[in-house]
């Protein structure tokens, strides 16, 4: 059984910064990833700027590599553009570690996270998360968009758009769909600015979705993509000190494993984990459940408030409880998100 490939959608309006984090993301994530990038009347400025970053040696493994999609605005030619050209990525899918979406400006990212369902390729893919990029200088001066003519003209040249849909709507809706917000430029207006900006996000998010400023697209590619290492939960990516950034302030990472041979009900800790997705402010969780009597464990996978679960064969080399268990690693901006899962493992041993 192929492992699934994780799949990362990069949304936000025209000049949030997109394709400065994706750059950030190829140069420093030390994997392999494929880029399909959707910037309808800039495509081609947009594929020569990912391509120079120096993020692959070799000219025709690039090629391979980066898919510019420029017929049009991506959630309105989902089938005809995203699908064909998924199914294409996923025969390298072996080279891969994961594929990186970064949609048009002008995007809804409901219909990608539904394409991703799709019976051709929902068993070959998950949604590793939805990150939306908000142009926090911009909002600071009344609206999410840095530049209204260049999105409105980019609206107008686009024929395949089939949703008028408002600039504030399509903020709404680029909100609802996140399960991490990056604040960009935030390097370029006061503290007490960003913490205004950052409250009234957090009445149009799912709750437990993280909001994080950034300046120059800078972050620790483990929040966007998770580990680096999807065979072994042994080799993490993550880094007690690791750290996010802004204006000379840290905001500390805390990372955690936890290997327990428990039985446990299923549904309930399932349930348990968004909880303190919620609580400890939780960015990644992954793992794996094992059941007794089962020969595939459970794989986990969240971000934020997402979490997707599917049945995979884990790697000869991995641990193994005698019968049921659980290995998980948390990334976490507030401590004592361990101490709680062994707390709730302990109360809900089957």
């Amino acid at each position: 059984m192929n492992k699934r490939l994780p799949v990362t959608i990069i949304t936000g309006f025209l000049g949030a910064g997109k394709t400065t984090l994706l750059r950030h993301l190829l140069q420093s994530s030390n994997q392999r990833l494929a880029v399909m990038v959707n910037e309808f009347g800039s495509v081609g400025l947009d594929g020569d700027l990912i391509r120079s970053c120096g993020f692959c040696d070799d000219d025709d493994d690039i090629d391979n590599r980066i898919v510019e999609l420029n017929n049009g605005c991506l959630c309105c030619t989902v089938q005809d553009d995203f699908l064909p050209t998924i199914e294409r990525l996923l025969l390298r899918s072996d080279s891969l570690d994961g594929i990186l979406i970064e949609t048009s400006g002008l995007a809804l990212p409901k219909p990608l996270l539904q394409a991703i369902h799709w019976p051709e390729i929902r068993s070959r893919v998950f949604v590793n998360g939805v990150v939306t990029l908000v142009d926090a200088q911009a909002l600071s001066l009344g609206s999410p968009v840095g530049d209204t003519k260049a999105l409105e003209k980019q609206r107008e040249e686009d024929e395949s758009l089939d949703h008028l849909t408002s600039i504030e709507d399509l903020f709404d809706d680029q909100l609802s769909c996140a399960d991490i917000v990056l604040l960009s430029r935030s390097d370029l207006i006061d503290e007490e600015i960003i913490f205004s900006l950052k409250k009234n996000i957090l009445k149009k998010i799912r709750e437990g979705t993280s909001v994080l400023p950034i300046s120059k697209g800078q972050i620790d590619p483990s929040l966007i993509l998770g580990l680096r290492n999807e065979d072994s939960l042994d080799d993490k990516s993550f880094s007690n000190s690791s750290s996010l950034e802004h204006d000379h302030k840290h905001l500390e990472l805390v990372s955690s494993s936890i290997r327990l041979e428990i039985n446990f009900d299923q549904g309930l800790l399932l349930e348990d984990l968004k909880n303190i997705v919620t609580t400890f402010q939780v960015l990644r969780l992954k793992g794996r459940l094992w059941f007794p009597g089962k020969d595939l464990p459970l794989q986990v996978q969240m971000v934020g408030p997402r979490v997707s679960t599917w049945f995979e064969r884990a790697p000869l080399n991995s641990w193994r409880p005698l019968k049921g268990g659980v290995e998980l690693v948390v990334l976490s901006l507030k401590d004592g998100a361990k101490e709680e899962i062994c707390k709730i493992l302990n109360n809900r041993i089957s």
